[in-house]
């Protein structure tokens, strides 16, 4: 084998991308010693999805003071190579950054508008934002304002909308907003496909998680109708129905409506981003994998964005997961090529997670020396 890519999600809780991309490297060569090695680590868009991309691509980091979700400042980081730029929603308004004080009805996007401004001020004219672990519901109505986009009420007062007082909003002018932003794409990798509101939109699904009991769910979905009117008859458009609306806390529809931005899945905006068509070429296998394969895998997730990329050019694609649910066979269908869980002894979590570098290794060299033994019976 004269080429061997290794592009891994991160096993949440025990392996991270980047050190599976560690032990690749490590292992890959003690069974083909002149296999030429390509370690991409990737993340969806969610926490960690910046320090992947500054191994991935050679990306620089760039650390901002912007506002945290409840106005305190905070240090963010985002990741900057040539006139692209990678941010995570998280690093300003995730859901950890809270912690016990999960407030969904008064916590702001604001500082992840900043850190976008901040990427377009210094000339980034590709940006790329990852969604996801939000502590918000504020429809990214606080990422606009500090874009340069008014908010006014109906006595004319300017003021930045969070989750409890969407209804507020009686005219919008994204006036400054477009004029920074002239020139930008803007790519949103979101990897849910929830509407704005109702049963399956961002209060209803995701507001518990972020504090909100059952009375505050009601009324954060009410907002965010509120906001979906105002959006039709400010700017003349509706994105409620848009797949991906509801994600971050309808951060995906705010993108949408402010920024002109484009909701595209995480993984494919990534493999775009780190060119992996072209990392293709040459490559005798391709591995993959994730904590747990699922029937989800095969919708949106890293191991599906991958084989859409390797089944057309029948590239064996195999994954190496942490755990194999019974619903997982849909993934052959999509062109995996094969699966290998790396629990050897069916222990328990605590125990299984404090092996999980081993366990990974040794189900990996296992792996090669199968392909090894297939070269050598041709």
């Amino acid at each position: 084998m004269k080429k061997c890519i290794v592009i891994s999600d991160s096993f949440k809780g025990t392996l991270s991308s980047q050190e599976i991309c560690e032990i690749a490297r490590q292992s890959i060569p003690r069974i083909f010693p002149d296999c030429q090695i390509v370690a991409i680590p990737v993340a969806d868009g969610g926490e960690g999805t910046v320090e992947c991309f500054i191994e991935a691509i050679g990306a620089v980091p760039v650390t901002v003071t912007v506002s945290g979700p409840f106005g305190e400042p905070v240090e963010a980081t985002y990741a900057r190579k040539g006139p692209s730029a990678i941010i995570e929603m998280a690093s300003a308004a995730g859901l950890p950054m809270v912690g016990d004080r999960k407030d969904p009805e008064t916590a702001s996007t604001y500082g992840v508008g900043q850190l976008i401004r901040h990427a377009a001020e210094q000339g980034c004219t590709e940006i790329l934002l990852g969604l996801g672990g939000s502590a918000t519901n504020d429809g990214g109505c606080g990422c606009a304002a500090a874009l340069g986009t008014r908010f006014l009420d109906a006595a004319g007062q300017a003021f930045v909308p969070v989750g409890g007082t969407l209804d507020r909003i009686a005219h919008i002018d994204l006036t400054e907003t477009r004029q920074l932003l002239a020139g930008v794409k803007i790519t949103v990798m979101c990897d849910v496909e929830n509407p704005l509101y109702g049963p399956t939109g961002a209060a209803y699904i995701f507001g518990p998680q972020k504090g909100a009991d059952d009375v505050i769910v009601e009324r954060l979905d009410r907002q965010l109708r509120c906001l979906d009117q105002v959006l039709q008859r400010e700017l003349g458009i509706s994105v409620a129905q848009v797949p991906g609306a509801g994600a971050a806390g309808g951060m995906g529809a705010g993108c949408i409506a402010f920024l002109g931005a484009e909701l595209k899945p995480g993984i494919e905006a990534v493999l775009d981003l780190v060119q992996f068509d072209r990392c293709l070429d040459g490559a005798g296998l391709v591995i993959t994998g994730e904590g747990r394969i699922d029937s989800q895998s095969v919708h949106g997730k890293v191991i599906s964005g991958i084989a859409r990329r390797t089944a057309p050019r029948r590239i064996p694609l195999v994954a190496i997961v942490g755990g194999i649910a019974e619903d997982a066979g849909e993934a052959y269908d999509l062109g995996v090529t094969a699966m290998f869980g790396i629990d050897r002894s069916a222990s328990a979590f605590k125990e299984f997670a404090s092996r999980s570098r081993e366990y990974y290794q040794r189900t990996l060299e296992d792996v090669l020396r199968l392909f090894r033994a297939g070269e050598n019976c041709q």
